[in-house]
């Protein structure tokens, strides 16, 4: 599973990570930590609340990380789930 899992900033993806891609990453990184592709109906919010909060880390990373030779960074994406 979690072999989906991409690097998500330059150089090895030629443009910065969108939401989508942030939110992919965190859902196989869930998937593959709980070992369930889809939690039963007794776990879907659980499940759900864990690939929102690795979303918003992910983010947080992506924004705070220096690339040496990157050039400027453009400005930040909105933090998943929170409202922007």
């Amino acid at each position: 599973m979690c072999r989906s899992i991409k690097t998500l900033r330059p150089p090895a993806m030629p443009e910065e990570a969108t939401e989508a891609d942030v939110r992919a990453a965190a859902l196989q990184y869930v998937r593959k930590v709980s070992g369930f592709r889809a939690p039963a109906a007794h776990n879907q919010e659980v499940f759900d609340r864990a690939v929102e909060t690795i979303a918003q880390a992910t983010a947080e990373l992506l924004d705070g990380l220096e690339v040496r030779g990157a050039g400027a960074r453009k400005a930040s994406r909105p933090v998943p789930g929170a409202g922007g």
